[in-house]
């Protein structure tokens, strides 16, 4: 018998010998167990193989919970820079107006620009900032109810959700032009069967005895555009 025989021999009868006999199944083992892992030693390397991979995912997801949140702050802390600049612009470029405006009702009080160019300045802000319509209206006052004669009379009209505002925008006014207004508005009044619900003077040179004015006359006064409130249009 050669080698070749008894290999088929071996490979043919060993499975069954291997079952039958624990001391042949024992000696094979022994003989070669140091060439193969066992069962329970694969089994702990896989363990730990996972539990090394578990930890990795863990120190992962860690990395990446702290990196999404420094740029959850470094966006919270540039949104709120980006907001600060804006306010702050909005307020420089609110007072530029403002100093603009009162310059320019310096100007036209002594001369230097027309009172017109100033009123339409400021209506131009009205609109812009509060969405209202500004009406210029020009009538003629056939009884002389205003000036105690007839004659042409020119104001101001804001409308905006219903609401008829008669206006008075001025680069400055005295006490017996706060009268004036105030007559303009009855003058509307009556002439369009209307109700006038608010009064509004704009200007930023009020004389006080015409603020005291105003105020017995329940006439809303505003230095400039910008200082008015939101709530006059609701």
């Amino acid at each position: 018998m050669n080698q070749q025989e008894i290999r088929e021999i071996i490979i043919q009868e060993l499975p069954s010998i291997l079952q039958r006999d624990p001391e042949m199944r024992a000696f094979v083992i022994e003989l070669y167990g140091k060439y193969f892992a066992d069962k329970k030693e694969t089994e702990s390397r896989f363990d730990r193989l996972m539990e090394e991979m578990r930890r990795d995912r863990e120190e992962q997801s860690k990395q990446w919970a702290e990196q999404h949140k420094l740029w959850a702050e470094q966006n919270q802390k540039w949104m709120t820079v980006q907001q600060t600049l804006e306010e702050n612009l909005k307020a420089i470029q609110a007072l530029s107006r403002k100093h603009d405006g009162t310059i320019g009702a310096l100007g036209a009080r002594w001369g230097l620009h027309s009172e017109g160019a100033f009123r339409n300045a400021l209506k131009g802000i009205l609109q812009e900032f509060f969405q209202v319509e500004v009406l210029n209206l020009t009538e003629y006052d056939e009884q002389g109810e205003v000036f105690g004669r007839p004659d042409q009379i020119e104001l101001d009209l804001v409308i905006k959700n219903g609401l008829i505002i008669v206006c008075e925008i001025k680069s400055s006014i005295s006490k017996a032009e706060m009268y004036t207004f105030e007559r303009k508005a009855q003058f509307y009044a009556k002439r369009h069967n209307q109700k006038v619900d608010r009064k509004l003077v704009i200007s930023p040179m009020v004389d006080q005895k015409a603020l005291e004015v105003a105020k017995a006359l329940k006439i809303r006064v505003y230095s400039s555009a910008e200082d008015l409130d939101a709530q006059e249009f609701v």
